[in-house]
């Protein structure tokens, strides 16, 4: 038997960290993210010489963008064999390995992987996922991607030092972090109605008062390259932007003015960034046997 899995990667627009239990459970988290055309993919072959797994991915580790969280929610697309896919389940069981392993992170990316597209969702702290999925209209979906500019900087981002650094704050309850916190969940539940109506310069703003508030969380989510580049973009033509996942490194997401994508991507290359072109996707895990 031959089974192939892949699992998307995503972009968290607005919201993240509010998906982690520690908020969560006292205050209710919201992410609005999507995922993007970049997988991971994993094959598992059952032959009379045994058992072979593989993976693969293309993206640096350390990207920001759940490439961890994809990788184990296609392994365990893989070893559900020929069953109904559950997608709740698998996104649950990736979770699940993660915590055994003690990472401290949420559930947004492994319901990102799971799922697929754009995606609302509501994190009441544990298994309390709600994922909404927003419909947006083909010719909204194709905007954004014109206006949107993906660069990885070069520098993998070390989440755990970062987390430590958040949390920590987030339990002495310094008042700056628990407002940021705050603040992003509200970002990320404006986020849906701003692309619903193709309005791509709120949508912009948004990005930017989510990265406000990430950088509220503690001062390691940025570092002076990143601000660099998020300089570089905006004189390009960048309206507003965001690191992905945790800061620190990893990838940037900027929106740009109509017509200045190239422009940005441009300049943010010559300034050291890796441009990472991309598509949304709506398919999220898929599995197939031969």
């Amino acid at each position: 038997m031959h089974q192939r899995a892949q699992a998307p990667v995503r972009i968290d627009f607005g919201g993240a960290w509010t998906d982690v239990d520690l908020y969560a459970q006292d205050f209710g988290g919201v992410v609005f993210n999507a995922t993007i055309n970049h997988y991971v993919s994993g094959e598992q072959i059952v032959s009379d010489e045994g058992l072979q797994v593989r993976y693969g991915f293309e993206l640096p580790t350390g990207s920001g963008l759940g490439t961890s969280a994809a990788l184990n929610v296609c392994w365990f697309g893989l070893i559900g064999g020929g069953e109904v896919l559950d997608r709740r389940r698998v996104a649950e069981q990736a979770y699940a390995l993660e915590e055994l392993l003690g990472i401290l992170g949420g559930r947004q990316d492994q319901y990102a992987a799971a799922f697929g597209g754009f995606n609302l969702m509501r994190f009441g702290g544990g298994a309390s996922v709600e994922v909404e999925s927003i419909a947006l209209s083909h010719e909204t979906v194709i905007a954004l991607e014109k206006r949107s500019v993906l660069v990885y900087t070069g520098t993998p981002r070390l989440s755990g030092t970062i987390h430590e650094n958040v949390w920590g704050s987030f339990r002495s309850g310094r008042s700056e972090t628990v407002a940021a916190f705050h603040g992003l969940r509200e970002v990320g539940r404006a986020m849906p109605e701003a692309l619903k109506s193709g309005n791509f310069t709120e949508f912009a703003a948004l990005l930017a008062q989510n990265w406000t508030c990430q950088k509220n969380l503690d001062p390691s989510v940025s570092n002076p390259q990143i601000e660099k580049l998020f300089t570089v973009a905006h004189t390009a033509g960048a309206l507003g932007g965001k690191a992905c996942g945790a800061g620190g490194g990893g990838c940037l997401y900027f929106v740009t003015e109509e017509g200045a994508q190239a422009a940005v991507a441009n300049a943010l290359v010559s300034a050291g960034a890796r441009y990472i072109p991309f598509l949304f996707e709506s398919a999220g895990l898929t599995v197939s046997a031969q």
